[in-house]
């Protein structure tokens, strides 16, 4: 009988399992999901990286980096430098080299500083040696159509210039609003000047979701392109001869930015019991009502008081008669033979009895006068000895 109750049960939980194993590959379908992921590494800080592995895809010789550091990386006739950073970084002997190079056959291409950070500090030693002049107050975007593909604008957030006494080779835009690209014959070489390289950079997620809960593909940036078609366009004059120099500004996110917008499952938890700590540990005040009064004193403390006043004022007597009385009434209940004698022979028993020397019991019973004090004392301390051992 158990073996049989033990079969159906093994044979009803494998048909619960077999049956919840139907259900869920009827039930679910394997589908696959495309996630755009945020960049890592070098694609995190650098806005030119697309434009490098493109350019690294069409065997062209390309150097990224930071800073430019004329001193360490050396430019030949044939290659081209772009400047990714605000051309106001640049110090007047480093705009000096580098004018030098692009008359020697070089290809530079540099941007004007964003409208946000134009000021009156916005003299750059590099734009002033090649007459161009930003203007300020300029926002405005420019059309670009590429056949075959949507309209297009661009430079919309870019700072426009103009030229002073200088003709461009080719030129986007008109002396009234302002350039936003040109072409400058310096030497042997060019320089390019734009209002912006926001169509350079890498490609950038926009954030949003599509219907099947992926992330939103990247979009923007070379991505895009008529974005490819002017990028090309730019690099132009010495593409493919010589070695692409790309200096960037390395665009990290402050620590402090970081801590707050990705550490704050962190920060949050800690803030919360720092300040739980510090309103358990700040002062009270009390409760609106005052606590009820209480008694400032004990018996025993009124006790004493009592006493000191009575010694004090000369009534030590009636506190040596007090002691005497408790003493012989203990007498009466633990020795009553004793108690009921007197005189010598009630010393003698009790000093037997205590085993004391008869002198020492014949002083304490004796009343001793209102001025002595240290008989007093001495009398007080024997009655208490004497009670204490009955």
């Amino acid at each position: 009988m158990r073996l049989l109750r033990a079969v159906a049960i093994a044979v009803l939980a494998v048909a619960l399992v077999a049956a919840s194993v139907w259900w869920f590959l009827h039930r679910y379908q394997r589908v696959d999901q495309v996630i755009h992921l945020p960049p890592r590494g070098e694609a995190g800080y650098n806005p030119l990286y697309a434009l490098k592995q493109t350019l690294l895809a069409d065997d062209v010789a390309v150097q990224s980096r930071q800073r430019l550091n004329l001193a360490g990386h050396a430019l030949t006739p044939a290659d081209t430098l772009l400047i990714f950073n605000d051309p106001r970084s640049m110090a007047p002997p480093e705009a000096r080299r580098l004018l030098q190079w692009v008359d020697s056959g070089g290809h530079l291409l540099v941007r004007t500083p964003g409208l946000a950070r134009w000021g009156d500090d916005a003299y750059s030693p590099l734009l002033a040696q090649l007459d161009v002049v930003p203007m300020s107050g300029s926002r405005q975007c420019e059309p670009f159509q590429v056949e075959g593909e949507d309209h297009h604008v661009e430079f919309c957030r870019g700072q426009r210039f103009r030229l002073d006494g200088v003709e461009p080779e080719l030129a986007w835009g008109d002396l009234k609003s302002g350039y936003v690209y040109a072409r400058l014959a310096h030497g042997q070489g060019h320089v390019d000047v734009l209002a912006d390289f926001d169509f350079l950079i890498n490609s950038e997620a926009s954030g949003g979701l599509f219907a099947d809960g992926g992330l939103d593909a990247p979009k923007g940036g070379l991505r895009d392109g008529p974005h490819r078609a002017l990028a090309r366009q730019v690099l132009a004059p010495n593409y493919g001869k010589g070695t692409m120099h790309l200096v960037y500004d390395a665009q990290m996110p402050s620590l402090l930015r970081m801590i707050l917008v990705q550490g704050w499952m962190v920060w949050l938890p800690l803030t919360l019991a720092l300040l739980a700590w510090l309103w358990s540990r700040m002062q009270r005040f009390g409760p609106q009502l005052p606590a009820p009064a209480g008694e400032r004193r004990s018996l025993l403390e009124h006790v004493r008081a009592s006493g000191e006043h009575l010694f004090r004022y000369g009534r030590g007597v009636m506190l040596y008669a007090a002691v005497r009385q408790a003493f012989l009434m203990r007498l009466r209940r633990r020795d009553p033979v004793a108690a009921a004698l007197s005189g010598e022979p009630q010393i003698a028993a009790i000093a037997q009895r205590l085993s004391l020397p008869a002198e020492s019991v014949r002083s304490a019973l004796q009343t001793p006068s209102s001025h002595d004090k240290a008989a007093f004392r001495d009398r007080i301390s024997t009655l208490v000895q004497l009670r204490n051992r009955l």
